[in-house]
């Protein structure tokens, strides 16, 4: 099966950045549907291990949106570089598959 959907994480500082951006890249149609959850982050940063409570995006997409869709992540976000990756849906429902590219393209 070919799929040209693709899974979009990014990680936000708070819920309110995390809701703020999600509903964005839905009223643009840069997104079709975004999850969030709260999450716990460790990693390094100046030099210094990190250990802080971040909102975890699952952004539900297509591979032609990925583009605008970091960018307008860039715009909003308050992180210097925010978490921004794309992970290939190798297989899926058609009709969820279809109704991501339905919504992605109005």
């Amino acid at each position: 099966m070919e799929t040209d959907a693709i899974v979009v994480m990014v990680t936000a500082s708070s819920e309110d950045e995390a809701v703020a951006i999600a509903a964005l890249l839905v009223r643009d149609h840069l997104a079709a549907c975004v999850s969030l959850f709260p999450v716990s982050s460790i990693y390094t940063w100046d030099n210094k291990v990190q250990n802080e409570p971040e909102w975890q995006l699952m952004i539900k997409t297509q591979q032609d949106k990925f583009a605008d869709l970091e960018t307008k992540v860039r715009e909003l976000h308050t992180y210097d570089v925010p978490e921004i990756i794309a992970l290939p849906v190798t297989a899926g429902s058609m009709p969820y598959l279809n109704w991501i590219s339905t919504q992605v393209q109005s």
